[in-house]
């Protein structure tokens, strides 16, 4: 007498399990990933007096790279095609190598809150760009909920200041890092079609640290002198908001639009504040606390499920 597997129909029960696990990942994945952003933000502001911002890349990424390479090790391996080694190479060299080198630099005149803050115009130069590389569609609610973001990013801005005229090369450092960030999701999007999340945020940080490795002198050169302290740091940023955030960031980037996804960073500013406050005793003004309301407000707004009629 034939007898059918029990796993091959399953529970009536499994599915619906299943469904409510992946619907709890996605917002953790996302949480993950601001959070450890937001830190980044105050740990590089730590540690910039002891290591220059070429050399904390390349540390930052060298520690990265080889904690991703022992969670890929006994994983699914992905045969790139020639066209995603380009994509590959592209999104390391831009999005881990060229924003990192970016974001150090600035945060060598700005504070941490204010370069995040000007970091964060990146949700809306990505959700231009998925609309006109990756064929993304811009909702109303999407619009809607950038405007509302990107007012409370300006209105924190105007609270925090840049410092005058002394801090203008920083602010354009820090919009260059937004710009090529942008860049590299645009990159990487495309990528998560076929390849595994894991193996693609590696390889990143692999072609990031590679493109980094002529500050490896200096960096050897500071290291002897730093203080514990800040290479724990520089550890601590390869790790969590390299290796785990990154990777979080990836996970959830192959399960929902880039546009939409990059609008859920615009809370990284006003969590970076409060750390900033935490470590460094900066007060946020009145402004910057309506700022990050909105900024909260702007993201729920954003992804808030739409009625099937209204779409």
């Amino acid at each position: 007498m034939s007898t059918t597997p029990r796993t091959a129909v399953p529970s009536a029960d499994t599915a619906p399990e299943a469904r409510a696990a992946r619907s709890f990942a996605l917002p953790i994945a996302i949480g993950v990933t601001v959070l450890a952003w937001a830190s980044a933000f105050v740990v590089i502001r730590a540690v910039g007096e002891s290591l220059s911002p070429g050399p904390l890349a390349l540390l930052r990424l060298l520690v990265g790279a080889a904690a991703l390479g022992l969670f890929q090790l006994g994983r699914a391996w992905v045969r790139p095609s020639g066209r995603e080694w380009g994509f590959l190479a592209a999104f390391g060299v831009l999005w881990f190598g060229a924003y990192n080198i970016g974001l150090n630099f600035a945060e060598q005149t700005l504070d941490a809150g204010t370069a995040s803050m000007v970091v964060n115009i990146g949700p809306i130069l990505l959700a231009i760009g998925a609309a006109l590389v990756l064929g993304e569609r811009l909702t109303g609610r999407v619009i809607l909920g950038a405007a509302v973001s990107f007012a409370g990013v300006l209105l924190i801005g105007v609270q925090s200041g840049a410092g005058g005229f002394d801090d203008t090369v920083g602010v354009l450092a820090a919009v260059l890092a937004a710009v090529v960030y942008t860049a590299g999701v645009l990159f990487q999007k495309p990528l998560l079609v076929r390849l595994p999340a894991a193996q693609v945020t590696f390889l990143g940080a692999l072609a990031g640290a590679i493109v980094c490795l002529p500050f490896l002198p200096a960096l050897v050169a500071e290291l002897q002198v730093a203080p514990v302290a800040a290479v724990v740091g520089g550890v601590y940023l390869g790790i969590v908001p390299t290796a785990i955030a990154f990777s979080t960031w990836a996970y959830a980037l192959q399960r929902m639009p880039a546009a939409r996804l990059g609008l859920t960073t615009y809370l990284v500013p006003p969590i970076a504040i409060l750390l900033a406050l935490a470590a460094f005793g900066e007060v946020p003004g009145p402004l910057a606390i309506l700022g990050g309301v909105l900024c909260l407000g702007g993201v729920a707004l954003s992804r808030k499920r739409a009625k099937a009629a209204a779409e």
